[in-house]
């Protein structure tokens, strides 16, 4: 049996998360607390044996779940076949989402190879503002992320997945620049409502050390959808040469309609809380519920579902909240640009239309595998900022190198390199600065406000990213390469200095802590299992993860 962890330690505010030890700890004294009766979920009163509780009071997702068990320990063993489930039911599911959401998002890019400018009449710029017009209602729809807290997921999810896909499909109908630009505004607020919000979705689900994973394993959709994208525009174009329908158009409805089919299942599959998840039986719903313990905010929910506005103002005046912003904002001029443009840059290469649509999948595949395996070490290290910083500058070492191999019209191979680079290193950036934003947050509500925070001003990236790559800037893109590879350099900077403010805050903390634990008057806690003053410690203790 593995030694518990210092009492002393964990009470200083030392090491609370940093090992396994002291996890299974929490876990033993959270059981304790739940045996009797006490309040771990915030305001939620003990039960005095009238039968009541007291007005006010928040009943968490497993409340009904604990009420009829006697029993609240769980192994080790079904904890992970809990996240199993969860990782196969729901994220799986998500990704599958996700991944057709960025398919009908950036598959712009393949439709004007397909001749979507030549049959629409659309000039450069013309072609730049139907870009821009998507994540112009993008941004300013981005609050709707906080709807995750009022509408139940499961009916939430679905409207917007069928929104996306009926939009999507209509595309297809496009007769003008008009038009093409009303579509892609209405698809704009339809994606909008959902993929924002999924990461914070999802920490109703997962303790903060587990997210990056998940999250990672839900973005890393993006490159697949890309790359998945690239593979069925040939497709298409290839079977539909000759057909009655243009190739674009064919290209917009084939993608677009599956999105409304699979709306259905999202009514019926998504979960609103751990604890009515269906594929879950019932003591794995209280498993899921009881580990949350690093997340007991983020489970509180009041029969009305009413957002606590203290906590959302506080993280509007948190300045952290626009480090973060300004990371996203670096990351999305160069997420943004480059799928809608990579298949025209290789094209310009001199490749045919169809192969270029084949070369575009390699860096994304290759991203896909990068995410996956960075997000996975981030969370087993429990660090954020390493990576950051690594993969900001491999996405910038990236773009350098496409802007000097151009200005020095190297062959087109070696060019095409250099968007392995890139590709992997601003996708894996997005992942980790989305889950550090609400790693550092405690209440569900912060969480939903830094997102929003986040992705209103991230969002902004896209509108400087879509317009560094017009047409007499062809066939080298010079200028767009440097200015994302500028960008994704002060992203690495940003991050350092968030770390720093992070671990100015953790040390705050630690003398704070353990000065309150010399002076309380009851003095220090030797027994492990009694102590009133540890378990006021363990809650108030939220140690930054750096």
């Amino acid at each position: 049996m593995p030694a518990r962890p210092s009492i002393a330690k964990v009470s200083a505010g030392i090491a609370p998360y940093t090992s396994r030890d002291n996890v299974i700890e929490l876990r033993r004294l959270q059981a304790e607390r739940v045996r009797g009766r006490e309040a771990i979920y915030g305001d939620r009163e003990v039960d005095d044996g009238s039968g009541s509780e007291s007005p006010g009071s928040a009943r968490w997702p497993g409340a009904e779940l604990e009420e009829n068990e006697d029993s609240t320990s769980y192994s080790l063993e079904e904890e992970a076949a809990v996240l199993k489930k969860l990782d196969r039911h729901l994220v799986f599911f998500l990704a599958v989402l996700y991944l057709l959401s960025f398919l009908d998002r950036s598959n712009i890019g393949n439709a004007k190879i397909a001749g979507l400018t030549d049959d629409l009449d659309l000039s450069s710029s013309q072609y730049e503002w139907a870009l821009t017009a998507f994540y112009i209602t993008y941004v300013l729809f981005e609050w709707m992320t906080l709807l995750y807290r009022v509408v139940p997921a499961h009916i939430y999810i679905a409207l917007c997945v069928a929104g996306w896909g009926l939009v999507a499909s209509i595309q297809s109908l496009a007769t003008s620049f008009a038009t093409l630009t009303a579509l892609r505004a209405l698809l704009g607020i339809a994606e909008a409502a959902f993929g924002p919000g999924v990461p914070f979705y999802l920490s109703f689900f997962f303790n903060r050390e587990e997210l990056a994973l998940r999250t990672g394993l839900f973005i890393s959709a993006a490159p697949l959808a890309t790359s998945f994208a690239s593979s069925l525009a040939w497709l298409i174009l290839k079977v539909g040469d000759g057909a009655p329908i243009a190739g674009w158009r064919l290209l917009f409805l084939v993608e677009g309609f599956p999105s409304v089919v699979v709306a259905v299942f999202a009514w019926y599959n998504i979960p609103d809380s751990p604890s009515n998840a269906r594929f879950l039986g019932r003591k794995e719903k209280r498993i899921a519920c009881l580990r949350l313990t690093s997340h007991v905010e983020s489970t509180k929910s009041t029969s009305k579902q009413r957002l606590q506005w203290k906590e959302i103002w506080r993280t509007l005046l948190d300045p952290k909240s626009y480090l973060t912003a300004l990371m996203f904002f670096g990351c999305n001029v160069a997420f943004s640009s480059l799928p809608p443009f990579l298949p025209t840059i290789i094209e310009e290469m001199s490749y045919s239309p169809l192969t270029s649509q084949i070369l575009s999948a390699p860096p994304y595949l290759f991203s896909f595998v990068v995410v996956i395996l960075t997000a996975y070490w981030s969370d087993k290290s429990r660090a954020r900022s390493p990576y950051v910083v690594f993969h900001a500058l491999l996405g910038s070492a990236g773009y350098f190198w496409l802007a000097l191999s151009g200005h020095l019209r190297l062959p087109p191979l070696v060019r095409y390199a250099g968007t392995f680079a890139a590709a992997a290193g601003f996708f894996s950036v997005v992942t980790l600065t989305i889950t550090w934003t609400m790693d550092n947050r405690r209440a569900a509500e912060g969480k939903g406000a830094g997102i929003v925070i986040m992705n209103v001003f991230g969002q902004l990236g896209p509108l400087v990213g879509t317009r560094l790559y017009p047409d007499n800037d062809a066939p080298y893109y010079v200028k767009g390469m440097l200015m994302c590879g500028i960008f994704m350099l002060a992203v690495s900077a940003l991050a350092w200095a968030l770390r720093r403010v992070l671990s100015r805050e953790n040390e705050a903390l630690k003398e704070r802590v353990a000065y309150e634990s010399v002076a309380r008057e009851d003095g220090p806690v030797h027994d492990p299992d009694v102590g009133r003053g540890l378990h006021k410690s363990l809650r108030a203790n939220f140690v930054n993860i750096l």
